[in-house]
């Protein structure tokens, strides 16, 4: 054993890899923080416009003169286009880092998620042609949907042509209800024309840290007072609830728990057959913890805490009851809102970005 196998050993997410069915993905694709995560058990990966922006930081040396050669190779492509052919070149470099993975697991993992274009997030039919275009950059492509009206659509036909997704823009369990059942229907089309379905591996992210952060929004907005600590166990209690439901039915898509705020939304999911995908710097932390490692997937949120969040939130209502939203109000759901438009100012970020890079200020300021 190498030594950094022997320090990899000794984390509590390597522990967690090898001693439970819970998988670890990376969300990020710099190559440093993916070769690290891979090191303590990961097999996946996520990429995206805010991620790409991150990796264009850090890995400045590799990339800054790609994009000037992508300006020359496409002279009439925007800095929107530019930005996207780097979203897909990252996320083709980094899926042969999970090639082995994916090989040894059959698909179910392995694969590197690479974001559509939230710009969509109203049209099926754009969403699904990008999701043909992304799936065919590699073998190992797992494609993000957002879990928007239009996006469930999008998730049932993609699903049908032999698209493995996963489901995003995701934190209540009506959306992720309507996305096992959308990811159903596709799969029992392709058996019933005869199509493989033994490799794929849709997955359901539910945003958990995301729930937590609308809510404390709301709470400073409405001065609703509550006991401290409440607000940061939100998440996992509808993701605990959304496991044992999906479990209960069958289906055929695992959870992943994203949107880090606290150590809960890792050990407090460890022992079920579900993904966790932490950034970088929360898995270091994970690391770093004294947090055992422990099946506690099954063990119930505090009841009096989510009486407490049933009472004051009507959000978390929403969030955490089945019939709480329609199709048609996932797209207006508070946290549904801020993400998409975080989103979508990343995209103008990125474009910017190479902006700057093509056509620099004269004055040498930013922009």
């Amino acid at each position: 054993m190498s030594k950094t196998q022997s320090v990899a050993y000794k984390s509590p997410l390597y522990e967690m890899t090898q001693t439970t069915p819970t998988c670890l993905w990376n969300d990020s694709a710099t190559l440093s923080e993916l070769s690290y995560s891979i090191e303590h058990g990961a097999v996946g990966a996520t990429c995206n416009p805010v991620i790409v922006l991150d990796v264009l930081k850090k890995e400045a040396h590799l990339w800054n003169e790609r994009i000037r050669d992508l300006a020359v190779e496409f002279p009439t492509a925007t800095e929107e286009e530019i930005g996207w052919k780097l979203v897909e070149e990252i996320s083709t470099k980094r899926a042969e880092l999970l090639r082995p993975a994916f090989d040894r697991h059959r698909g179910r993992n392995g694969r590197l998620s690479i974001q559509t274009d939230p710009h969509y997030y109203r049209d099926p039919a754009a969403l699904v042609e990008q999701a043909l275009r992304f799936n065919g950059l590699a073998p190992n492509m797992i494609v993000k949907i957002p879990a928007t009206h239009a996006g469930i659509a999008a998730i049932e036909e993609a699903t049908y042509r032999g698209i493995s997704i996963n489901a995003t823009v995701s934190f209540a369990l009506p959306q992720c209800i309507a996305v096992a059942e959308a990811m159903e229907r596709g799969l029992k089309r392709r058996e019933k024309e005869g199509q493989d379905i033994s490799r794929m591996g849709p997955v359901c992210t539910i945003m958990a840290g995301r729930l937590d952060d609308w809510l404390k929004v709301v709470a400073e907005k409405q001065d609703i007072v509550l006991e401290p600590g409440y607000l940061e166990w939100a998440g996992v209690a509808v993701f605990k609830k959304a496991y044992k439901i999906f479990r209960d039915r069958g289906y055929r898509v695992r959870l992943l728990s994203a949107a880090f705020r606290n150590h809960m939304q890792w050990s407090e999911l460890v022992g079920g057959d579900l993904v966790i995908s932490p950034p970088y710097k929360w898995q270091v932390r994970f690391n770093a913890s004294d947090v055992g490692i422990a099946s506690r997937i099954d063990k119930p949120v505090d009841p009096e805490i989510v009486a407490e969040l049933l009472r004051k939130f009507p959000d978390f209502r929403r969030a955490y009851s089945e019939d709480g939203l329609s199709l048609n109000e996932f797209d207006t759901f508070g946290p549904t809102v801020r993400t998409l438009r975080q989103f979508l100012e990343a995209t103008h970020e990125l474009a910017v970005r190479v902006r700057d890079l093509l056509l620099p200020n004269p004055d040498g300021s930013a922009s």
